[in-house]
C-alpha cells in the first residue's frame, strides 16, 4: 500500500475537535500543551470548548486545524497504527500541516509559520471587504467566463464540478445574481471572512514571504504535493516559495489528488474533522480508497 495523507483546511474546523485525542493519547496531549506554550494562549479550551464564532477567525482556526492534525499523527504513531506514508498533500493550510508531516519542520515552527499565516490573513481580510461562492456542476470554462466577466478569481478547484470564487463581496453578489442565465444551476456564498486565494491576500503573502525568510526549510521525507500547480516537491526553496505563492493563488486540489494518484496512492487517509477532503476525494474518483480519521474512535483499523 502506497499511503497519501490529507490535511485539512480552513472551514473544517469544529468546536469539540480533538478532544478525544487529549484525553486520550499522552502524545497528542503534549502537542496542545505545547501549543499553548507557543502561541501564548489556550488553543484546547478554543478547540473543545468554543465558541464557534472565536474557533471560526481565521488567526484561530488555522492553528487548531493545524495542532488536530499532527495529533491525529501522533496517536496513529502512539498505538502503531500508521503505516509508512508515501507522500502526504493538504488543502490551502493543511500544505503546511503536510510539510511539517514530512519534517520539513518541526511542529513548533510549523504551528509559528501557521499562526503567522492566520494572523496575516485575518488583517487582509479586515482591511478588504471579500467574499467567496461555491459553483457546483458546472465546467471550468463556464466558471473562468464568469470570473473573468465580472473581475473575480477562481479560488479552488476542489474536484470535478466543485470550484470555489472569490474577490470583492460586491462583484462576488454581481457574478451569483448572473450565475443562472451563464448556465450555473447552483451556485452558493460561503461563511467566510473574506476572499481566500484572490488578490486581495496580497498585502499578506508580502509580509508572509518576508516571515518565511528567516525559517529555514529542510527537504521532505516523501514528496508533499503543492496547492499552486498539483505537482510534488522535493527542494526546500521550491517548497517555502509555493507556501507563499499559495495565498493569493488558486488551490488546485483536484490537480493534487490526481497527481497523487499517478505517483502511485493507493489509499487515501485524511487527519482532519469533517470528512471534506474524503467527499471531495470521492467525487473526483469512486474508485479511491479513502479513509476519514478526526477523531480517538476513529483511529482503530
Amino acid at each position: 500500500m502506497a499511503l497519501a495523507l490529507l490535511f485539512a483546511g480552513q472551514g473544517a474546523q469544529k468546536v469539540g475537535m480533538g478532544r478525544s485525542l487529549h484525553e486520550s493519547s499522552p502524545g497528542a496531549r503534549a502537542l496542545y500543551e505545547e501549543a499553548g506554550r507557543v502561541l501564548g494562549w489556550d488553543l484546547a479550551r478554543v478547540s473543545f470548548e468554543g465558541p464557534d464564532a472565536e474557533l471560526t477567525q481565521t488567526r484561530v482556526c488555522q492553528p487548531a486545524l493545524f495542532v488536530h492534525g499532527f495529533a491525529l499523527l501522533a496517536a496513529l504513531r502512539e498505538r502503531r497504527a500508521l503505516p509508512a506514508v508515501g507522500m502526504a498533500l493538504g488543502l490551502s493550510l493543511g500544505e503546511v500541516t503536510a510539510c511539517a508531516a514530512a519534517d520539513v519542520f518541526d511542529f513548533g515552527t510549523g504551528l509559528r509559520i501557521v499562526a503567522e499565516r492566520g494572523r496575516l490573513m485575518q488583517s487582509a481580510c479586515e482591511r478588504s471587504s471579500g467574499a467567496m461562492a461555491a459553483v457546483i456542476g458546472s465546467t471550468r470554462e463556464v466558471v473562468l467566463a464568469l470570473c473573468g466577466e465580472f473581475g473575480i478569481e477562481a479560488a479552488n478547484f476542489n474536484a470535478p464540478g466543485q470550484i470555489i470564487i472569490s474577490g470583492e463581496r460586491q462583484r462576488v453578489a454581481a457574478a451569483l445574481a448572473a450565475a443562472k442565465e451563464r448556465g450555473i444551476s447552483k451556485a452558493i456564498p460561503l461563511n467566510v471572512a473574506g476572499a481566500y486565494h484572490s488578490r486581495l491576500m496580497e498585502p499578506a503573502r508580502v509580509e508572509f514571504e518576508a516571515f518565511l525568510k528567516g525559517i529555514p526549510f529542510a527537504p521532505p521525507s516523501f514528496p508533499i504535493f503543492t496547492n499552486t500547480t498539483g505537482r510534488a516537491l522535493l527542494e526546500p526553496s521550491e517548497i517555502k516559495a509555493a507556501l507563499v505563492r499559495q495565498v493569493v493563488s488558486p488551490v488546485l486540489w483536484e490537480g493534487c489528488m490526481l497527481s497523487a494518484a499517478e505517483a502511485g496512492a493507493t489509499e487515501f487517509w485524511e487527519l482532519g474533522p469533517g470528512a471534506v477532503l474524503a467527499g471531495l476525494a470521492r467525487r473526483t474518483n469512486k474508485a479511491w480508497r479513502v479513509r476519514s480519521i478526526a477523531e480517538a474512535a476513529d483511529l482503530a483499523p
